[in-house]
C-alpha cells in the first residue's frame, strides 16, 4: 500500500484526537526511516497518557540538591503580561539523556533524530519484583519473558521500565537513600543493553532517577546504552496506565545546541 494511502486511512480512523499521531507518522513515512512502519497506527487513538511529572522546585534529584528554580519577573498587572525566568540542571524531573551524557563524542540532545522520538512503546512490568527488592535490576530473562507473552520487541521501540516508582515522586522515598546514603531503586542491569541493541531498540525509559539501579556507582548501563548512540528518558510517570505493547510514544526532547539532555514532555498514545 502506498504511503499516501496509509496516511489517509490512518487519518480517517483517528479523528481529531489522533491528529498528532497521524502527522508524526506522515512525516516519518516521508523520511523513509527504518522504524517508520512501526509507527503507523491502524487503530484509533483512544487515550493520551501523560508520562511527565510536573516539574517543581522540590522535585527529588539524584544528588539530593535542588535543581530547578522559577522566578516571576514580569506580571500582567504591572507589565501587561506574565513572564517567568527559570534555571535548572539538565537532568531533573522527567528528562532526556542524550548519547553525549555518557560518551566522549555521542550526539547532543538537539541531534537525536526526530524520527526516533515517535516510536512504539514497550512496557516491562516489574512492579512486584521492585516491591520485594528495591534495587531490582531488569535482566535478559525479563526481556525473554516479556517477548514470550507479547512478541518480539520491534525495531525502533522505546523499552520502558514500570517499577511503580513514580508513586514515590512526592518525597524522599523516590531517592530511597539508606542509612549510609546509598540510593535504592530499580534499573536496568548492564547485560540488558546488548539484548536491546540486538533488537535495534531506539530508547529506554525508567520511572526512577536513573537507568542504572540506585546503588550503581559505575553507571555501566548508561555507558553501554548511551555509548551505542541510543537515548533514554528518566523519571517518567503513569506507565501503569499504558499496555505492555501497542502504544505509541511521543517524546518531546528539547532542542538545545550542545545539550546533554533536558526536561521534556512525554506522551503515550493508546
Amino acid at each position: 500500500m502506498c504511503d499516501a494511502c496509509v496516511m489517509n486511512r490512518v487519518a480517517a480512523s483517528l479523528g481529531r484526537r489522533g491528529a498528532l499521531a497521524a502527522m508524526a507518522a506522515s512525516v516519518l513515512a516521508a523520511s523513509a526511516a527504518p522504524a517508520a512502519a512501526q509507527m503507523v497506527r491502524e487503530a484509533p487513538v483512544r487515550r493520551v497518557v501523560d508520562l511527565t511529572h510536573t516539574l517543581r522546585a522540590d522535585f527529588p534529584t539524584f544528588s539530593g540538591d535542588p535543581a530547578f528554580q522559577l522566578e516571576r519577573v514580569l506580571t500582567f498587572a504591572r507589565d501587561g503580561y506574565n513572564v517567568n525566568r527559570f534555571q535548572y540542571f539538565e537532568h531533573v524531573g522527567t528528562h532526556f539523556d542524550a548519547p553525549i551524557h555518557f560518551s566522549t563524542d555521542g550526539a547532543t540532545v538537539d541531534r537525536i533524530p526526530a524520527e526516533s522520538l515517535v516510536c512504539p512503546l514497550v512496557v516491562l512490568d516489574v512492579r512486584e519484583r521492585a516491591a520485594a527488592e528495591a534495587d531490582y535490576q531488569v535482566t535478559p530473562d525479563d526481556i525473554a519473558a516479556h517477548e514470550t507473552r507479547h512478541g518480539r520487541i520491534p525495531a525502533g521501540a522505546c523499552v520502558a521500565l514500570n517499577s511503580g516508582w513514580d508513586s514515590r515522586a512526592g518525597g524522599a522515598a523516590f531517592r530511597n537513600a539508606d542509612a549510609g546514603g546509598a540510593l535504592r531503586f530499580p534499573g536496568f542491569r548492564p547485560d540488558v543493553a546488548p539484548v536491546l541493541l540486538a533488537r535495534n531498540a531506539a530508547a529506554v525509559a525508567v520511572d526512577t532517577l536513573s537507568m542504572d539501579h540506585g546503588g550503581s556507582t559505575t553507571f555501566d548501563f548508561h555507558k553501554a546504552w548511551l555509548g551505542a548512540g541510543r537515548w533514554g528518558i528518566e523519571c517518567v510517570a503513569s506507565l501503569g496506565e499504558v499496555p505492555p505493547v501497542g502504544a505509541t510514544l511521543v517524546a518531546g526532547a528539547p532542542k538545545i545546541a550542545g545539550g546533554t539532555g533536558g526536561h521534556g514532555r512525554v506522551l503515550a498514545l493508546t
